[in-house]
């Protein structure tokens, strides 16, 4: 099992910058690859970033490729996304997950934190 609980989420103006860290704690010593997804409301959950084990690969949602860099510290068992030029639709609660290096899906996922940008 891994729990993951995410931070640094808040309420930002447009055009401004967060940087989303998630921890992860449990049994961290097995491969995960892992990503970021946002949820807002009324519309279903979607993809926003991920991350391979090594952190040598990385992919992006069309709607925050350019703004957004996710990034992991595999010594801090820690992901981080950082979101520049943010824009009110980037608005969601933002959810870290994790997939086993077998799973095809991921399999753990954070609470959750809210961000909430201002026009």
């Amino acid at each position: 099992q891994v729990q993951l609980v995410e931070s640094g989420g808040g309420l930002v103006q447009a055009g401004g910058s967060l940087r989303l860290s998630c921890a992860a704690s449990g049994r961290t010593s097995s491969n995960y690859a892992m990503g970021w997804f946002r949820q807002a409301p009324g519309k279903e959950r979607e993809f926003v970033a991920t991350i391979n084990w090594s952190g040598d690969y990385t992919y992006y949602a069309d709607s925050v490729k350019g703004r957004s860099t996710i990034s992991r510290d595999n010594a801090k068992n820690t992901v981080y996304l950082q979101m520049n030029s943010l824009k009110p639709e980037d608005t969601a609660v933002y959810y870290c997950a994790a997939q086993p290096v077998a799973s095809r899906r991921y399999d753990y996922w954070g609470q959750g934190t809210q961000v909430t940008v201002s026009s």
